[in-house]
């Protein structure tokens, strides 16, 4: 089955378990940060194992559901629990919710993550807005292309949008929370980096790095979704920093940032059209 059709055999799945819910935003929660479902007004759930052509999520702290409903008064679509490349999937498997999400309707991705923090000015529990990557993983458009989805050579030079990246800015700073800026690495884990490695991203110009997100990205700007993205810095590490972490610490640490980084998403969803984007 080609790509196009898989997607269209996914979307009209969900279709008739939703009433036919036509979200404006779609949401991929990261490790700890599932809470936001909590000020979502929800109307459908559904578990990925039920979703034809979707994977299954595999890691602790991620619950593995599409979530339909309101947010700041705003229909959305939200994934508990994303795919990675280490859980043996493939990059195109991975970001295959994506297009589907896509193709449910949405006008713009909202991605969060959990990272460790390269930069040296950055503390764990920080905020940090995404301005844009390094790809380190295996890109998703590998192999032919399906035109009906989007260009062959897509183009990156604003893969993370200004618009949304302006506005977010603007409500962190009405809000008093801090937020960090900076550029997201993405390699494959799952073992978490060494000092060494830290440092050569650094040097390359990371400011943080995590296993996620990137082949997302690349994605949604191949069928046109303006995105915006945060990182939650859950660790330091580098040549003259501990670099010791566990799961549970990423979770706990970003547990302790998810209230701010919720109350700029949610302030976001309500202030939506200020940020006029536009898809390709």
């Amino acid at each position: 089955m080609l790509e196009l059709e898989k997607i269209l055999e996914t979307v009209d799945f969900i279709n008739s378990k939703t009433d036919s819910f036509e979200p404006l935003a779609g949401v991929v929660l990261g490790s700890g940060l599932g809470g936001l479902t909590e000020d979502i007004d929800i109307q459908y759930e559904i578990a990925y194992e039920e979703i034809p052509n979707f994977p299954v999520s595999t890691v602790k702290g991620h619950a593995g559901k599409l979530i339909f409903g309101t947010l700041s008064g705003r229909k959305v679509v939200v994934m508990q629990g994303r795919f990675h490349y280490y859980e043996g999937y493939d990059t195109k498997t991975i970001t295959f919710p994506i297009r589907v999400m896509k193709y449910l309707g949405i006008k713009f991705l909202v991605l969060s993550n959990a990272s460790g923090g390269i930069n040296k000015t950055f503390r764990v529990s920080d905020i940090m807005i995404i301005t844009d990557h390094i790809n380190l993983l295996p890109n998703p458009l590998l192999g032919p292309n399906d035109d009906r989805i989007g260009p062959r050579f897509p183009e990156m030079s604003e893969a993370y949008s200004k618009k949304a990246i302006a506005l977010a800015d603007k409500i962190a700073n009405e809000l008093g929370i801090e937020v960090q800026h900076g550029v997201y690495v993405a390699d494959s884990g799952p073992s978490y980096e060494t000092p060494s490695e830290y440092n050569y991203y650094g040097i390359i110009g990371g400011d943080c790095v995590g296993m996620s997100t990137v082949p997302e990205v690349i994605v949604a700007r191949h069928c046109g979704l303006p995105v915006f993205a945060m990182s939650v810095i859950t660790d330091l590490g580098g040549k003259d920093l501990p670099c010791e972490v566990t799961h549970e610490e990423v979770i706990n640490a970003a547990n302790v940032a998810e209230p701010k980084m919720s109350a700029i998403l949610k302030e976001m969803m309500k202030r939506f059209d200020e940020m006029e984007l536009e898809s390709l």
